[in-house]
């Protein structure tokens, strides 16, 4: 692990790539999380630094989990 570590602090490019990575999926997940009203969830991603793991799976399973539906069923009138 810590030459992994080592690789990425030697090359500034990779460095920036991981951050920019990481950055990415965090703002999304913590945009959605604000959107759904998820505080919980919100603080976590917000303080939890997993290189977009994290967040990669509260996008695409998590927040899935919780959404209530809008859609309401239509009604026919006689």
């Amino acid at each position: 692990m810590s030459g992994l570590i080592e690789t990425i602090n030697a090359n500034p490019y990779l460095s920036l790539l991981v951050t920019l990575w990481a950055l990415v999926w965090k703002g999304i997940a913590l945009w959605k999380s604000a959107r759904h009203n998820q505080k919980w969830w919100f603080i976590a991603l917000l303080v939890i630094n997993t290189l977009g793991l994290l967040e990669i799976l509260y996008i695409f399973v998590f927040s899935k989990l919780g959404q209530k539906t809008d859609a309401k069923p239509k009604v026919q009138a006689k």
